[in-house]
């Protein structure tokens, strides 16, 4: 039987991990629904640094707003057989710390935060192509790709830091869940088409300066294209849009939805084995309103099986 991929094949294709801390509906996932061998387990440690308008939330009586927020992140992901099928279960749980600046009333605030964020479980299964496979199986797949759909569910949990008296906090004191369904198109096998549509869906905040705050969805899409190298280095351009999240506190609804779009570029090295190095940058190219922030992120990944 010849040999299976070698552990770096398996740390190509499973960087899905770090998703964007800071902001849930503008995240830039490149090869979210690319599979691996059963038994692959992945542990990913990160630094991201996010500056500008980093204040989503425009109905917010902040103008002017200018941040410069620091995460650290570590996630851990396993790939299992779930009745055939080839399932990837994360989790993720990242710290923040870093400084807004702003005008309340006209008046200038600034805010200094540091604390745990919320953290993040994401469930992943293909449902086209790509059933649960072996070493073996998965060489075959590099060789000759097809196409994969899949669906994912990320749920955010309540656990970051929160102070119900002010108005910028790091976590979010309410659960959040996205529904996805995502496509891998290869084009030729060393150039992939990747798409997802999903929607970030809130629970209601009962501890927003003492009242109760609600948020209606927001809807998201995100497309990819990526160039895998023989030697195990890809390459992904990344764009996506999102739109939606009207807010209402109390009695008073803003009418405050979200239209903004964000590009980037990602890059992936492969080094000795079982270890990786994966960086993104990425950036506002329209912003309706919030969102105008430039984000870079280094990841270290190591796998096992």
């Amino acid at each position: 039987m010849p040999p299976g991929p070698g552990p770096w094949r398996i740390v190509l294709v499973l960087l899905a991990v770090l998703w964007s801390i800071a902001t849930p509906a503008q995240e830039l996932t490149p090869r979210a629904y690319w599979p691996s061998p059963v038994g692959t387990n992945i542990l990913v440690f990160a630094y991201q640094n996010s500056s500008g308008n980093i204040l989503t939330d425009p109905s917010l009586p902040v103008t002017d707003v200018t941040s410069d927020i620091n995460y650290l992140q570590a996630a851990y992901q396993r790939t299992f057989d779930w009745f055939s099928r080839t399932g990837t279960v994360q989790i993720s749980a990242p710290y923040s710390w870093g400084k807004t600046e702003g005008f309340v009333a006209d008046q200038y605030r600034d805010r200094v935060t540091s604390g745990y964020a919320d953290m993040q479980v994401r469930f992943a299964i293909n449902l086209l192509g790509a059933p649960s496979m072996d070493r073996q199986a998965f060489r075959q797949l590099l060789a000759n790709p097809q196409t994969i759909v899949g669906a994912s569910l990320v749920v955010k949990l309540p656990t970051g830091a929160y102070e119900s008296d002010k108005l910028i906090n790091i976590g979010a004191n309410r659960w959040a869940a996205k529904p996805a369904i995502g496509m891998v198109w290869p084009i030729v096998p060393s150039l992939l088409f990747e798409f997802e549509i999903g929607a970030w869906i809130y629970a209601n905040n009962d501890d927003f300066l003492g009242q109760v705050r609600k948020q209606k969805p927001i809807y998201s899409t995100e497309a990819h294209l990526v160039k895998v190298t023989r030697s195990g280095v890809w390459a992904s351009l990344d764009v996506n849009f999102y739109r939606g999240g009207s807010t209402r506190t109390g009695d008073i609804t803003q009418a405050d939805p979200l239209k903004n779009s964000r590009a980037g570029f990602t890059l992936f090295y492969p080094w000795k084995h079982r270890h990786g190095l994966r960086g993104s940058y990425s950036n506002g190219i329209f912003t309706s309103s919030g969102g105008d922030f430039n984000t870079f992120s280094l990841s270290y990944i190591y796998s096992w099986h």
